[in-house]
């Protein structure tokens, strides 16, 4: 140990020494850029103007990366070590900061958090990366350069940078660089050339900037569809059953364009008038066309066109009034739709899982627990998540699907009746151990009966928010839905 802080320091002396063409005064503006990461997020905050959904969900790994990095760095590590600071007197008054940092040396805060910051990045885009990889060196040359920090905290902090981003995967899985699987359409799906014969209904409510471009889009890219806007006076329902009829009576096919909820209701129409549907992507989420593989309206126009499709799997909600609403994403009851929203409005700011922690935080603090009986044993429960097929990670923070025809629900439950167990479910959470928490169940099943219901009022289904009846059957449809998908998917 004493041999490596006698080599950091003849470093540190040579670069004190050194002039260094071209990095005066570059180095010493771009370290006090990064001050409490201002810089990064900068980056992060042009990547998400940018609307594309790879660089917004790069910036939003790389923000929350940094942001554990950081805590790592500047709290137990600091103190821990509490190295001193490197002596100033080679180092040249140019060069030296305005302000000096009060904290000890080691790590380097500055360097963990700009490794952070692109392996966040690297690992959701590597060509974004490798764009900020220049400014991420230069901000960690600029810690020795300036005085404040010997070569060896620089790679110490770089390397504790680079795990803060690696264990984010751990509670928020890597984008999936493939869509989910699907089994062979069973029902027919023409070839639709220019689109015609598709009936297209797009919602004008979904997604957060209305239909104009995208209803320009689709008519560029089919013109001899029919597409149908959603007036502010419209009834979605009526309009979407006008709009089956019609694709029925040519032989063609049912779209939508909207939201998950949106898709939810066509498919719903589509499954009982045995037409395919084709997915356009026009809400804020888009859950099921991601996981479907359709992230661009070019996209499902191409499967149209080539009479390319796949069949899903349809989750059902089963009342004994006779009701069954299909689900293609999740349904819900209990605080997972509060937990959702709350999450959403954080992670933009702050990343995916601490927005989640907070928002764990947030609900648990105020929320009761609801009497129910599942498979008529009675439980206590803070929410109860299903499904339509298994999700990744295990948790809270289902995010994608690797298939859409395994015939199971993915089904999660947080059990309120053990001793402190908000405080429990919190601690196992924010340290990876949810899957052996005592509050937290999950099974994979084909069918679940809820019983006693009399306590919920309300049911989430594909993000829309349903009255609950006091029996529910949740089971599936294997196959029971053809969409167009083009066929490298």
């Amino acid at each position: 140990m004493r041999a490596l802080r006698s080599l950091d320091r003849r470093l540190f002396a040579r670069v004190a020494v050194s002039r260094l063409r071209g990095a005066h005064p570059v180095l010493p503006r771009l370290s006090k850029a990064a001050n409490h990461g201002v810089l990064w997020f900068g980056v992060a905050a042009a990547l998400a103007a940018t609307g594309n959904r790879t660089a917004r969900r790069a910036a939003l790994r790389g923000a929350g990366s940094l942001a554990l990095a950081s805590l790592l760095a500047n709290v137990p590590a600091k103190y821990a070590t509490r190295r001193p600071r490197p002596l100033l007197d080679d180092v040249p008054l140019a060069r030296r900061l305005a302000v000096q940092p009060l904290t000890t040396s080691f790590p380097s805060g500055h360097s963990a958090s700009a490794a952070a910051f692109t392996v966040g990045l690297a690992l959701e885009s590597p060509a974004l990366a490798v764009c900020a990889a220049p400014l991420a060196f230069g901000v960690m040359a600029s810690r020795v350069y300036v005085g404040v920090h010997y070569p060896g905290a620089v790679l110490t902090g770089a390397a504790l940078g680079d795990g803060a981003a690696l264990l984010t995967t751990r509670w928020w899985p890597r984008a999936a660089e493939e869509p989910a699987r699907a089994a062979p359409a069973r029902i027919t799906a023409p070839a639709l050339p220019r689109g015609a014969g598709l009936v297209v209904v797009v919602n004008a409510t979904a997604g957060p900037d209305g239909p104009g471009a995208t209803v320009a889009e689709l008519r560029r890219l089919l013109p001899e569809a029919e597409i149908v806007e959603r007036g502010p006076e419209d009834d979605l329902a009526d309009l979407v059953e006008q709009a089956a009829a019609r694709a029925a009576g040519a032989g063609g096919a049912l779209g939508v364009c909207g939201g998950d909820g949106s898709v939810n209701l066509a498919a719903s129409v589509a499954r009982r008038a045995g037409l395919p549907l084709a997915v356009f992507p026009g809400g804020t989420l888009n859950h099921f066309a991601l996981d479907l593989g359709v992230d661009e309206l070019a996209r499902t126009a191409e499967a149209v066109e080539s009479g390319s499709a796949v069949a899903v799997d349809l989750g059902r909600v089963s009342g004994p009034d006779g009701t069954d609403l299909p689900f293609l994403n999740t349904f819900s009851i209990g605080v997972y739709p509060d937990l959702v929203r709350i999450r959403e409005r954080h992670e933009k700011r702050i990343g995916k899982w601490p927005a989640l922690a907070v928002a764990l935080v947030e609900v648990l603090s105020s929320a009761e627990p609801v009497r129910v009986s599942v498979a008529g044993v009675p439980r206590n429960l803070w929410l109860l998540f299903a499904g339509n097929s298994v999700y990744d990670p295990p948790g809270f923070a289902p995010t994608r699907r690797t298939r859409l025809d395994d015939g199971l629900l993915d089904v999660r439950a947080v059990d309120g009746s053990h001793p402190f167990a908000r405080t429990r479910l919190v601690a196992a959470f924010l340290l990876g151990t949810l899957g052996r928490s005592p509050v937290y169940r999950e099974a994979r099943l084909s069918a679940l009966d809820l019983t006693d219901l009399r306590g919920v009022a309300h049911a989430a289904v594909d993000g829309e928010v349903v009255d609950a009846p006091e029996h529910l059957l949740l089971a599936k449809t294997p196959a029971g839905l053809t969409v167009y998908r083009p066929a490298e998917a």
